[in-house]
């Protein structure tokens, strides 16, 4: 289904409103030794010697490939990211609490169709450093910066969930000089917190539970967070043990700080100015089934707001369907590449 913004026009499916926490508990399939050696296998390399801010820093194999990537940012904190390719640059932003291997789909799919693809670990995730301070939307955009550090121009950005409210905020922030078009795949804006002006968005209650159970007991957290983040819970769901191992696996990369602050900056941030100033054509991507970023309080809502949009509704896509239903996104996000 494939509608201009004009035109949005959708229902509340089932589920809509359904907390994103699930009360199902999996049995962990792999011992506690194990689980040490996959994250030390996980573990990032050393932190890259002091250099200027946003100057990137790279080693390189034998065959001249860029094999590490960082950049520092004006705090100090050190942005870990991938960059494969060569042509027109894509840069991807993750969704929490993951973090650039989730796009490890797209990555590959678009880099093998001419396209330099790049993905950052955000501030406090993955291989990137973990400060105490700046988890919050308007450092995570500044933090996407990195795109000037590169010298990129003619940019599709590309936003996951999280990710997607980090670049509608980049756009807010720094204008779109460097950038072509733009992505929001199961994105947070235009707000998830219910408020006075969003009547149909979640109570605090819900993000104060996921707080609650990140503090408590975050390992096994994630483990519950990604059934219905990949939609497992659904009737005929085909259920992989890997895709939740690994959203485990980058779940538990992230720092405490980062985890538990992130929360706030992906369910309070209101992103509506920052989809009014979004003046480049937008793909908006967003399953029906989503049970973690209910479609009509979010894609419904932000294809109205942003110019130049169009508003492609995934039939029983799941939050994660960049993971779960890769062919299809992979081919959406193409064709709009070539367009």
């Amino acid at each position: 289904m494939e509608t201009e913004h004009e035109n949005s026009v959708g229902t509340e499916t089932e589920g809509t409103h359904q907390s994103p926490i699930d009360p199902l508990r999996r049995k962990m399939l792999i011992g506690g030794t194990a689980a040490m050696a996959l994250m030390g296998l996980s573990t990032s390399a050393s932190a890259a010697s002091p250099e200027p801010a946003n100057a990137p820093s790279s080693r390189q194999n034998n065959h001249g490939e860029r094999q590490m990537n960082t950049i520092t940012t004006k705090d100090g904190t050190t942005i870990y990211f991938k960059d494969w390719g060569t042509g027109q640059p894509v840069v991807f932003s993750h969704g929490w609490p993951l973090n650039a291997d989730a796009w490890d789909a797209q990555m590959l799919f678009v880099g093998q169709h001419g396209y330099r693809v790049i993905a950052h670990d955000r501030r406090g995730h993955g291989r990137s450093s973990q400060p105490w301070n700046g988890n919050d939307m308007d450092t995570y955009a500044d933090d996407l910066a990195l795109i000037e550090a590169l010298d990129l121009k003619n940019v599709t950005l590309v936003g996951h969930s999280t990710g997607g409210g980090e670049v509608a905020r980049y756009i807010g922030r720094h204008g779109s000089k460097r950038v072509a078009k733009a992505v929001l795949i199961g994105a947070v804006p235009p707000i998830m917190l219910k408020t006075e002006n969003n009547p149909g968005g979640l109570p605090m209650s819900v993000f104060d539970q996921i707080r609650a159970s990140v503090v408590a007991d975050r390992s096994q957290f994630f483990k519950d967070l990604s059934i219905p983040f990949y939609g497992y819970n659904k009737p005929n769901a085909k259920v992989s043990q890997g895709v939740q191992e690994a959203f485990w696996r980058q779940g538990m990369q992230t720092s405490i700080v980062g985890a538990y602050e992130c929360i706030k900056a992906f369910s309070e941030t209101d992103f509506t100015e920052d989809l009014k100033k979004i003046d480049v054509p937008t793909l908006i991507l967003h399953g029906d089934a989503d049970q973690i970023v209910p479609i009509a309080d979010s894609a419904l809502l932000s294809a109205k707001l942003v110019r130049n949009s169009t508003l492609k509704i995934i039939p029983g896509g799941s939050h994660g369907m960049c993971t779960t239903l890769a062919d299809q996104i992979n081919g959406d996000l193409l064709s709009f590449l070539q367009s």
